[in-house]
């Protein structure tokens, strides 16, 4: 059987590389594998569709479902997960001395539809008490200036979310106070040097495993897109593609615990992966539908509840299920 030729575009993770170097090898597939920068991945898939198949923002990828022919269709891997109570940032003058505090309050985002802040805006309202539409939001690039949207918004009158200048910068913003927080999943420009910075929760780590100990959830933030004719004339290689993700991520798995020679440049991991297992329990990042139903059907009402999607919808709606079979080596 002649070998199928598609082009993938990820980050360079260690959950992908086995892709990348030929370890794994995904059934009757030749994938050349691109690797990229999330937001160059994002706004080219989004925009253009330059790839068979690519990662995409798990944000950007629901709100596509709600158009009359949605562009891609997902499978249920993801190569992206990040608590978020971590990246929220405050000015520490302005005297915010917990989450209940921010209502009311002037908040910058790098995009309103951004996946971090969404998760970030949901479980702030369902888990302390801020309502999304307490807080005016304020949009632009984080440290570099002229970041926009990548999807057009069409939000109720409740939420309000303005623009900022196409010279300004959020960083710069929060420390000079015309900013009291900032949502977002990087860092400001200044954060660890500039006492003006500070984050929302100082013990960060003890709030996200409290989190997922009460909920079970670690924040998907990516998923993997197919585009639709390419999906609807092959329709065989979700199972395959699927299947190699999950081999590849098996492997990355491996890698963390092997100890004889390091293969990540974390002196103490043992005790790092030893402390990760013991809170989130094994299999932490596994795939597939079933296990990250909870996940996904979350992320679907904050996007409903805060103006983005149309509507919740199912894990079925979301990603594939006919390619859960739950592989594994």
């Amino acid at each position: 059987m002649t070998r199928l030729s598609l082009s993938f575009a990820c980050e360079d993770y260690d959950r992908i590389r086995a892709l990348r170097d030929g370890r794994v090898v995904p059934e009757g597939i030749d994938l050349n594998v691109v690797a990229l920068p999330v937001e160059e991945t994002f706004y080219r898939q989004a925009r253009y569709r330059e790839f068979d198949v690519s990662e995409m923002s798990l944000s950007t990828y629901l709100l596509t479902l709600d158009r009359p022919s949605p562009p891609f269709v997902a499978l249920p891997v993801f190569p992206s997960r990040s608590f978020r109570h971590q990246s929220v940032y405050v000015n520490t003058a302005a005297g915010l001395t917990g989450p209940a505090d921010l209502r009311g309050r002037r908040v910058g985002l790098p995009e309103y539809q951004l996946t971090a802040c969404v998760w970030q805006r949901g479980i702030l309202a369902e888990h302390y008490g801020v309502p999304v539409e307490s807080v005016r939001y304020f949009t632009g690039g984080l440290s570099q200036p002229g970041r926009i949207e990548k999807i057009g918004l069409d939000l109720p009158p409740k939420i309000s979310v303005t623009p900022i200048g196409p010279d300004q910068t959020l960083s710069a913003m929060l420390a000079e106070g015309e900013l009291d927080a900032v949502y977002c999943p990087g860092t400001p420009a200044g954060f660890g040097t500039d006492p003006r910075l500070g984050r929302l929760f100082p013990d960060f780590q003890a709030e996200e495993r409290d989190y997922y100990r009460r909920t079970g959830i670690f924040p998907i933030m990516h998923t993997v897109v197919i585009r639709r004719e390419v999906y609807e004339r092959h329709p065989w290689i979700a199972r395959s593609l699927t299947k190699a993700f999950i081999q590849a991520l098996d492997l990355a798995y491996t890698d963390l615990a092997q100890r004889n020679a390091l293969k990540v440049m974390l002196p103490w991991l043992e005790q790092h992966l030893a402390e990760t297992l013991e809170a989130l329990g094994a299999g932490y990042w596994d795939y597939g539908l079933e296990r990250n139903r909870h996940v996904l059907e979350t992320f679907a009402r904050y996007s409903a509840e805060q103006g983005l999607a149309a509507r919740p919808r199912t894990a079925e709606e979301i990603v594939l299920a006919q390619a859960d079979d739950g592989f594994r080596l």
